[in-house]
């Protein structure tokens, strides 16, 4: 897939849960706004349902007293003749029970024309009261004056999203599930994009790298074959040695893949003893500064080691460092000057391998250490490689109880720090 048509595609996605998101939360809002509704309804038919069993209380009364042999003796002048406090209280409550509004208000039976607050059970919310929208006259009660019925929920937006918060909460996780399922996909998908790049790369390396030595080596057989060649004792040699020289070089490199593939498979098994680090140090620079000297560079140590044990396996550790020394020999348009210093510091044995190459830039580092990652310096074939060898280094390392560190600046060189756990140094006899 062409990666245009692959960023659209993540586009329209990304645009699609969006619109899903942003849907969700324009239901979930206008649920929550005829919830309230509903709550205001129910406080509504609550408090008509309070006043007309008054009403009611209020008619049989009035009923009973006239018939009654003396009608005139009472007389109801006041709004508490009409409505007893404690009945007014116990008929809120059951009506607010019945229709599953909750007990957290506060009421009032006040003058509207003078605010002159008859009873009710106010606090703290009387400025609310005044203003609330749950307001019923009891004109039918009482006519003189100007009398309301008024309460005031001041957690009615809590009830109201207590009463909706298993489906909001239900609602929120499908969608986190959603959202983190596509982040998840997405981050697959362009991890899995990049894999097949680098391995389609790998494949390229490695047909060509093969391809070189198999050529060299077809060239050379051809010649071998011709009876001039063969008469001539020099000539025959020359070949020989050229096909000796380009197998050696193909079976170190199928001898790399395979090591990694084992080690993928965490079937490498050391073969861990006690040795003194400081020849294989002194070993691997005098192999290398061959190579060193051809470019005009040198590799040296920055002081005498001497007597470092530690606990690992020689083979492994020894092509630990021939990679990284080989890579700061890749890695150099310059004439290669690398330093090396071993040191031993919190019972930790460091190496350091610093060179004078082309750098990582800061947003390289921490993918280098990747299976077939291969930092390009241009065209694909410019540095010979499979883009394992820091792979292996790493993994190496992490095998023997230690780290791998890197400090590099593009354009002005790196320096690999390995750190091995240190052994004493065996007491002689």
């Amino acid at each position: 897939m062409k990666k245009r048509v692959f960023n659209i595609i993540i586009l329209l996605a990304f645009a699609a849960l969006s619109g899903v998101v942003v849907m969700q939360v324009y239901w979930m809002r206008n649920a929550f706004l005829l919830k309230e509704e509903q709550y205001d309804n129910s406080v509504r038919i609550a408090m008509k349902s309070v006043l007309n069993r008054l009403l009611e209380a209020h008619t049989d009364s009035a009923l009973r007293l006239l018939s009654s042999p003396d009608p005139c003796v009472f007389q109801k002048t006041e709004v508490g003749d009409v409505i007893s406090e404690p009945i007014l209280d116990s008929l809120i409550k059951a009506e607010m029970r019945c229709m599953q509004v909750g007990d957290a208000y506060e009421y009032m039976i006040y003058n509207r024309l003078n605010r002159h607050v008859v009873m009710g059970n106010v606090s703290q919310y009387s400025d609310e009261l005044f203003i609330s929208e749950h307001q019923q006259s009891i004109e039918a009660l009482f006519s003189p004056g100007d009398y309301y019925f008024s309460m005031y929920f001041p957690q009615k937006r809590r009830q109201v999203f207590l009463q909706l918060s298993l489906w909001m909460v239900l609602s929120a996780i499908f969608l986190l599930v959603v959202i983190l399922g596509f982040w998840y996909t997405v981050y697959t998908v362009i991890r899995q994009k990049k894999l097949s790049e680098i391995r389609t790369d790998f494949i390229n390396n490695m047909t060509h790298e093969f391809k070189t030595p198999m050529a060299t080596i077809g060239l050379a057989s051809e010649m071998l074959l011709k009876p001039a060649v063969l008469s001539n004792q020099d000539k025959a040699q020359t070949y020989a040695r050229v096909i000796h020289q380009e197998n050696e070089r193909l079976q170190h490199q199928v001898e790399q893949i395979l090591q990694i593939a084992m080690l993928e498979r965490q079937e490498v098994t050391l073969q861990m003893r006690r040795f003194d680090l400081c020849p294989l140090i002194y070993e691997l620079i005098e192999a290398f500064n061959l190579r060193a000297e051809e470019l005009g560079g040198r590799i040296s140590l920055i002081k005498d080691c001497e007597s470092v044990y530690i606990y690992g396996d020689r083979f492994h550790l020894r092509q630990l460092f021939s990679n990284l020394l080989d890579n700061a020999l890749k890695y150099n348009k310059n004439i290669p000057v690398i330093v090396l210093m071993v040191k031993v510091e919190n019972q930790m044995v460091e190496v350091s391998v610093k060179d004078n190459g082309v750098g990582i830039a800061d947003e390289k580092k921490k993918v280098i250490f990747k299976n077939f990652y291969r930092v390009h310096t241009g065209d694909v074939h410019d540095v010979k490689g499979f883009g394992i060898g820091l792979y292996y280094v790493e993994r190496i390392v992490q095998l023997h109880g230690g780290k791998v560190l890197v400090e590099s600046e593009l354009g002005k060189g790196s320096t690999f720090v390995v750190q091995l756990p240190a052994m004493a140094k065996p007491i002689e006899p």
